[in-house]
Parts: structure tokens; C-alpha cells; sequence
């Protein structure tokens, strides 16, 4: 007999979601066969069963929240038709009076709940002042949102968990019932109650905490998008056929953020408190749709790879989205994020910074408008652009010049390769 237990998933991710049972209870295994599909805050994750036999049986279901270690299924020895009389004896099994020494065997596994709590903080990921001004505060880490999407806790997480009123968390608990209550228009079909998947959850808070933990603001400017069409006119058959990839808009944007960011270091920064962490890498994260819902994975060393290798880097991450394929290596260490809502016919929107990042290109839908060119009045395909970025780091003269260099390297895309 062996037990399927919850692995770990990656050193920021202490639980998961059951999404889906690939093996039902009676069926057959495999070693090394997928048994279930387990939903974390970024990705999906496959748990193999490391014994062959039969399922015998489910200890959650799917919907259910498990945590790392914990153990969800039961595989046995023998066939699948021998699997199903075990699982409905088990009940039976704890009805018989044979098993009065249980009292007795429970004292010695009370847990101390202040070793339990300090078990918790030590797993927990923070930076030094973090844990030191946690310590000072008397704050348990465990029980910190962070913001930073890898679930590293930082100085302005604690202060802030330290901010939120002590009878915020009752009240909220004492609400729940009463949300989950249906309504007439409920009952009548009126209206669809649907439970917010985990990665959406985590979405939406950690939304939330952006906005509430950071000075953001957005700078707007737009584009001229003549030239870069024109050049991506000529070349994309060339650039196919040599490649084997698609020449997109992608590969432009990011070649043109990377060299802004190398001019206005700060926007490739972070914030530790009273720090400010200056990265020395450019790894770019490009957002992506799926059905549930939006994730960015990260362009690695833009300032190294060329335009080719940036479109399939993009191509390949975008697929492994759709796929529910991405790993946490792929989604974790971006120094910048560039989102493009034109995609889906976007004019203009403000985009939310992206974790603990300072800084996000918003990219939207190109639209033909008279534009005045000398004395003339022309019709020209234009982009609007936006920046959003924290102003406890940049300030707005570098916001303005860092966008203002991007639309100036998008309408000359020569300058690009001087750049690159």
C-alpha cells in the first residue's frame, strides 16, 4: 500500500487545490502515471503515483485545499474490482469496539501551538529586516500576505499587516455565511453562483495589495506606428523563412523597454524598505490570457537575445500558458512587465504594477487618426501607450523620458539595432 501525498511545489507554495482526479478509486496505476492534477496560485501541477497498483482510495475531492505533505489518495495491491469493498468497509472498520486505546494514544501527539507557529515562521520567506521588524511587532510571518508574487515577505508587507485593524479577520469569517446564503434570484436561476478559482483568488488579492501598498501613477503618450509597420511589412516573410518564427510587435516593444530600462535604471528597480534594490538584469515579463486568467511569464536576458530568439521565447511561453504547462522558474524574477490589451481592442487603460515590480508597459489597439505632420494633416496608424509606475521610486521626469524613449526607438526601429 502506498500514500499519494501532496509534493513540494515550489519554496514560496505551501498549498494547492485538487482541480481534477485523473484515477478514480478501483482503477489501475501505473508507476510514474499521473493521478491528479493539483491548482497552485500560478501553476498546474501533475502528482505521479510512485507505486503501481490500484486506487483505493480519495481523501479529498476535487474543489478541496491541500497542503504540501499531506496525504490525498490511497493505491493498493490487486485489481480494480477488489479496490471498491476495501473503501466501503473502512467505515465499518472505525464502528468497532476494538479501538478504545485511541483516547490514550492521542496525548502524546498534541502539538505545542507556539512550536507550530514558529515552525511556520521559519518556512516562511522574508528578507532580514522583515523578520527583524516582524520580531519587534510581534507579527507571526505566516500569517503575512506578501506582495511580492514568489511570496517573499518584505518591510512593507509586515507594515502593512501590522496597519490592518485586529477585528478585520473575525469579521470578515463572521460574513462568510451569509455570502454563501442563496438569494430568490438564486433559486429562481436568475442568478449563477460561481466559486473564484484559487489562481483568480490569488489574483485579485494580491491586485488589491498593489494598489493599497504602492504610490502608483501612469504616464501616457502614443505612438507612431508607420515606420515599424512598414519595416515589419518588408522583412516578415525574410524573417520567417529564416527563423522559422513570426516577426511580431513583441520583439520591438522589448527590445525597446530593455534599452530605456538600461537608460533609467530605477524603473528596473525594487523597493525593501527604505532600499532600493538596482537590478542588473533584464528579464522581461509578457503577459498572457488564458482562460483562467492573466500570467506573465518572463523573457530571460532581453539585452542578449535578438529578435528572433525573443519571438519564440514568447511564442514557446505563451503555448506552455495555454497548455497549464508554465513552472514557477518560468513566472519568478522579472525585473519589468509589459501587458498588451490591444490585442483584445483596448484604446487606453491604466495597468496595475505587476508584484513587487515599479514599473509595467501597457501596450493597446492601433487606430488609424489624423495626425499633424509639419503643415499637413495625415492619416496614420497611432498606439497608445501607458506606463504605470511606483513614485516612491521614479520620479515623473524619468517616468516621461523612460516612455518617451520607447516611442521615440518604435518610430525609428533603425535604432534599435544600434541598441541591441
Amino acid at each position: 500500500m502506498a500514500e499519494i501525498k501532496v509534493p513540494e511545489l515550489a519554496e514560496s507554495i505551501t498549498e494547492g487545490t485538487i482541480a481534477q482526479w485523473l484515477k478514480q478509486p478501483g482503477e489501475t496505476v501505473e508507476k510514474g502515471e499521473f493521478i491528479v492534477e493539483l491548482e497552485t496560485d500560478k501553476v498546474n501541477v501533475e502528482v505521479i503515483s510512485e507505486e503501481a497498483g490500484v486506487v483505493q482510495e480519495h481523501l479529498a475531492q476535487e474543489g478541496d485545499t491541500v497542503e504540501v505533505g499531506q496525504v490525498i489518495a490511497i493505491v493498493g495491491e490487486g485489481s480494480g474490482e477488489a479496490a471498491a469493498p476495501k473503501a466501503e468497509e473502512a467505515p465499518q472498520k472505525s464502528e468497532e469496539p476494538a479501538k478504545t486505546e485511541a483516547p490514550a494514544t492521542q496525548e502524546p501527539v498534541e502539538k505545542d501551538p507556539a512550536a507550530e507557529e514558529q515552525s511556520s515562521s521559519d518556512r516562511t520567506i522574508a528578507s532580514p529586516a522583515a523578520r527583524k521588524l516582524a520580531r519587534e511587532k510581534g507579527i507571526d510571518l505566516a500569517a503575512i500576505t506578501p506582495v511580492d508574487p514568489m511570496g517573499r515577505v518584505r518591510v512593507q508587507d509586515v507594515e502593512a499587516h501590522g496597519s490592518k485593524p485586529a477585528a478585520s479577520a473575525p469579521a470578515a469569517k463572521a460574513e462568510a455565511p451569509k455570502a454563501a446564503a442563496p438569494s430568490s434570484d438564486e433559486e429562481n436561476g436568475r442568478i449563477i453562483r460561481e466559486k473564484m478559482t484559487r489562481r483568480r483568488q490569488t489574483i485579485a488579492k494580491r491586485l488589491l495589495e498593489v494598489r493599497q501598498s504602492t504610490a502608483m501613477l501612469t504616464t501616457f503618450n502614443e505612438i507612431d506606428m508607420t515606420n515599424v509597420m512598414a519595416l515589419r511589412s518588408r522583412k516578415k516573410d525574410q524573417f520567417l523563412k529564416n527563423n522559422d518564427v513570426k516577426l511580431g510587435f513583441m520583439s520591438f516593444f522589448t527590445k525597446a523597454v530593455t534599452a530605456a530600462l538600461k537608460k533609467y535604471p530605477y524603473v528596473n528597480a525594487e523597493l525593501d524598505g527604505t532600499d532600493v534594490l538596482l537590478k542588473q538584469f533584464y528579464d522581461v515579463g509578457i503577459a498572457v490570457s488564458t482562460e483562467e486568467g492573466l500570467v506573465v511569464p518572463i523573457v530571460r536576458d532581453t539585452d542578449k537575445k535578438n529578435f528572433a530568439e525573443i519571438e519564440a521565447t514568447i511564442g514557446e511561453l505563451a503555448t506552455k500558458a495555454r497548455d497549464k504547462k508554465l513552472s514557477i522558474a518560468d513566472m519568478s524574477g522579472g525585473s519589468f512587465t509589459i501587458t498588451n490589451g490591444g490585442v483584445f481592442g483596448s484604446l487606453m487603460s491604466t495597468p496595475i504594477l505587476n508584484g513587487t515590480q515599479v514599473g509595467i508597459l501597457g501596450m493597446h489597439t492601433i487606430q488609424k487618426r489624423p495626425v499633424a505632420i509639419g503643415d499637413e494633416v495625415q492619416i496614420r496608424p497611432m498606439m497608445y501607450v501607458a506606463l504605470s509606475y511606483d513614485h516612491r521610486v521614479i520620479d515623473g521626469s524619468d517616468s516621461v523620458g523612460f516612455l518617451k524613449m520607447v516611442k521615440d526607438m518604435i518610430e525609428n526601429p533603425e535604432d534599435l539595432l544600434l541598441e541591441s
